[in-house]
């Protein structure tokens, strides 16, 4: 017997629950004038909520988009965007019951991915969810930082009004396209609280645009952050890229070329870049690229573990049959036989066996099935096959998102 109900979240309700997450999160009540400016980016659609007779207290809230996986295939992804409960009503079964409503209705509505970035990494694989993407913090000192002289360089950049930004960017990101394992598309509602850092009454950012001989191929979007102290009056500012997005590497290198050209700019840090983007190796001096760190940049939950399983594309290897145990989802849970040629269940002895959480992680090819298992994360079955599936579901560029949500 339970003191709340779970149940879809009406039009009236809206502000309500995200005012419930924003104090979960421990930001600031929505003001008059922000819910003004992007209420429209928290729809009623696919929120659920779970409430006290009429009180909410507790939010799970996701968007429908598009997830690229690997060999390029475009999956539908329920992209988890707001978790959150209550303080007085945690540890209840609350975040428990908004899950499992949540993922019956992606099962209900044939997505066969869903994902989040995690606020707290230890909650959300008892849900299904794996870490399935990396993403670095690079700094970059200035003046020492440059690109060496064979980097490419070609087309020009300019820089872009707010205005001017709102309404080139949306087109420029699908312009692009979903090029890498892990990218996402962005949906109309996605974008005003993006389009706020730009026009917004407190909006700060900049957005450069690179053109190629084709057109606009790239983007930029940073912040300056002022450092300079008593102490310290003539340090520089730091340039903080809070995203960069381009078609090519000629049209990423002139980006790169650009920043690292800003007069007055002691460095220039940018957080969950691609952990295998090669900024050391276009530097004159390898040294001056700095890892500052490495954190999850999206966790990644198979919904229809048959349908994703098959969507992707595999290396050549001898086949491996995998035991998928997922306790919140159990019709997932069976043997799947992977091959260069696409998968199918079987009834097949498994080789590997692994919970769905762990499959997650392994499915975008961030992680290596080796690597799992001497995490004791998979249970190896047959010898060799962790090698085996090593080769079957590595890629050649590392999976990565870039988009924040």
């Amino acid at each position: 017997m339970t003191d709340f109900d779970v149940r879809p979240v009406t039009e009236d309700e809206r502000r309500g629950t995200l005012d419930l997450l924003g104090r979960s999160l421990h930001t600031n009540r929505i003001s008059d004038e922000s819910w003004a400016r992007y209420g429209d980016s928290w729809p009623a659609a696919h929120k659920f909520g779970a409430f006290d007779g009429t009180t909410p207290i507790g939010i799970a809230s996701s968007f429908d988009t598009d997830i690229a996986v690997p060999g390029g295939a475009v999956l539908p992804l329920g992209a988890v965007d707001g978790i959150g409960v209550r303080a007085d009503r945690t540890r209840r079964g609350v975040l428990t019951a908004m899950m499992a409503v949540q993922l019956e209705d992606f099962v209900a509505r044939g997505i066969p991915l869903a994902a989040l970035h995690a606020s707290e990494p230890t909650i959300y694989g008892r849900f299904g969810y794996g870490s399935a993407a990396l993403g670095k913090t690079v700094w970059l000192p200035r003046p020492a930082a440059r690109l060496h002289d064979r980097v490419p360089a070609a087309g020009d950049v300019r820089m872009l009004t707010p205005q001017e930004a709102l309404a080139e960017i949306p087109g420029l990101y699908r312009r692009i396209g979903l090029h890498r394992a892990g990218m996402i598309g962005r949906p109309a509602e996605w974008w005003p609280i993006a389009h706020d850092r730009l026009a917004g009454p407190t909006g700060s950012h900049v957005v450069a645009v690179h053109s190629g001989p084709d057109g606009d191929d790239g983007f930029v979007v940073y912040d300056t952050v002022d450092r300079r102290t008593l102490e310290s009056p003539d340090e520089g500012a730091v340039l903080k890229v809070r995203e960069l997005h381009a078609a090519d590497p000629v049209a990423r290198a002139a980006l790169w070329r650009f920043l690292l050209s800003i007069d007055l700019v002691s460095g220039v840090r940018a957080r969950y870049r691609p952990v295998d983007e090669p900024l050391a190796a276009m530097l004159a001096d390898h040294r001056h690229a700095r890892t500052a760190d490495v954190e999850d940049d999206l966790w990644l939950r198979p919904v229809d573990v048959a349908a994703a399983l098959a969507a992707r594309a595999y290396r050549a290897a001898d086949p491996v049959v995998l035991a998928v145990t997922d306790r919140q989802l159990p019709a997932n849970t069976g043997h799947y036989e992977v091959t260069p040629d696409g998968t199918h269940r079987t009834d097949a002895a498994a080789d590997l066996a692994l919970d769905a959480d762990t499959l997650g992680m392994l499915y975008l090819g961030q992680w290596s099935a080796t690597a799992l298992a001497e995490a004791g994360r998979i249970e190896v079955r047959t010898p060799g096959a962790a090698a085996r599936a090593d080769e079957l579901f590595t890629t050649v560029t590392a999976p990565w998102c870039g988009t924040h949500f």
